[in-house]
């Protein structure tokens, strides 16, 4: 998109409408009197619309994980011709078998510049996962970096929704369901299938995208925390209904048991009049979320820093979950205050948005926003020398924690590497590095 179109994305971005509220049931129309009242299907439904529902789970799931909206449209889903294959890129999902699972602590820098015309599509690049789409379990790790707006192209993802995380370079998400604006600090929940297509908002973006094959990411429980704190429903936005409603050729890609497959519309399908329904797409400012800490000593768990999880069949244990290291204050007397060493049965993605991270400053290129990071399952790691030393002698004063905004991706399984993720450039050599030099203190 050119800047003129930058501009203009820019502008229907500003001053967006939202529904407010993870979970709820939502309804929205575009023209008055879209909506059927009392029923879903009507015999005709209202304007000449279609009615359609779109389920993201099975209908005989408990009412409280049941996930469905109704959707009312100028043209049913089905009116599509035939899908084709089309090159997957370095998009990649489960089962990852190109490579063995690696126990060694990865980090990478930022992706490269992409190729002029990159859009978010293209642009992505899979680092690695686990599970198998087929059986809707685990999870994939991706990166964009885009330098072009999806014209007449929209995408939609039948193997799992999508939780995008921008890191620089602003996103206009023009959704079925409306328009999200989704801005670095903010992340953006796009459920299974739903169909949008993504507009720059300057003349780059880049970030980091967790694809969830299991259950649909939740609010996690709060237990003896209460009724209130982390991420608070409320601050979870939906799209109110906007359409279009334009004839000629629209590419739609969909993502299909790992691959891409392609088809030509002769209209937009992003033509959803109205709708109503607890399956919806979500953006959230992470600056919100509600930090939980200690006030006497010793850390929690970073189990408290969770925003989202998906559940397993295990009660307690994740297939994912998506965790947020907001800005905070420490203030624990005789405490270590960074993250302490740690092994863990989960494996860990962290990236970072902006700023620094408190536990990782040392080594070959550094840990800088849009880099990342992978601890698979019992790798030990915890902060870098320089962090250890400095810490270790700090003045225990209150400190506020507000110069970075960093996040990870925690999974139930080893997350696979793919091959170009294995191979890539920006792969950094000699990350144990950081932790060499440790000294030995013991004394008796």
């Amino acid at each position: 998109m050119s800047g003129t179109g930058n501009e203009q994305a820019r502008k229907t971005a500003e001053g967006l409408a939202y529904s407010a509220g993870f979970g709820n049931e939502h309804s929205s129309e575009a023209v008055p009197g879209a909506l059927p009242e009392g029923r879903n299907s009507p015999q005709r439904a209202p304007l000449g619309l279609y009615a359609e529902q779109l389920s993201g789970t099975a209908f005989t799931e408990p009412r409280h994980s049941n996930r469905r909206s109704w959707l009312y449209r100028i043209r049913p889903s089905a009116a599509h011709p035939q899908f084709t294959r089309t090159g997957n890129g370095h998009l990649a999902s489960a089962p990852f078998t190109d490579a063995v699972p690696d126990p060694n602590r990865l980090r990478w820098n930022p992706l490269p510049e992409p190729p002029a015309g990159t859009d978010f599509l293209a642009g992505l690049w899979t680092l690695g996962g686990n599970g198998d789409v087929t059986q809707r379990t685990g999870m994939a790790v991706h990166l964009y970096a885009a330098n072009a707006s999806m014209t007449d192209r929209v995408f939609s993802d039948s193997d799992g929704e999508l939780l995008i995380v921008p890191e620089s370079g602003g996103l206009l998400l023009r959704t079925e369901f409306g328009l999200l604006r989704a801005e670095p600090g903010h992340v953006a929940l796009i459920p299974r299938g739903v169909r949008f297509r993504v507009e720059l908002l300057g003349p780059t973006a880049r970030g980091y995208v967790c694809e969830n094959y299991g259950q649909p990411f939740v609010l996690p429980e709060l237990g003896p925390i209460g009724a209130n704190g982390l991420a608070n429903a409320r601050d979870f936005l939906a799209p109110v209904a906007a359409y279009e409603d334009t004839e000629g050729p629209v590419e739609v890609v969909n993502k299909f048991c790992g691959n891409l497959w392609t088809a030509t519309y002769d209209h937009s399908p992003l033509d959803v009049v109205a709708w109503h329904g607890n399956l919806v797409p979500y953006v959230y400012d992470l600056r919100r979320f509600n930090v939980i800490g200690s006030i006497s000593y010793d850390h929690p768990d970073p189990s408290v820093f969770t925003v989202l999880t998906s559940p397993s069949d295990t009660p307690g244990l994740a297939g994912v979950d998506f965790v947020v290291f907001a800005p905070r204050w420490l203030v624990g007397e005789d405490t270590f205050r960074p993250p302490y060493f740690h092994r863990n049965v989960m494996s860990e993605y962290m990236g970072l948005i902006e700023g620094a991270y408190d536990a990782k400053t040392a080594g070959e290129g550094g840990f800088v926003p849009g880099g990342g990071s992978l601890h698979n399952m019992m790798s030990a790691h915890g902060p870098d020398r320089e962090t250890f030393e400095r810490a270790s002698a700090a003045e225990l004063k209150p400190q506020k924690v507000d110069d970075g905004l960093a996040f990870m991706f925690e999974t139930r399984w080893p997350v696979t590497l793919t091959p170009h993720a294995a191979g890539a450039d920006h792969l950094q050599t000699g990350y144990d590095g950081v932790w060499q030099g440790l000294q030995r203190h013991f004394r008796r």
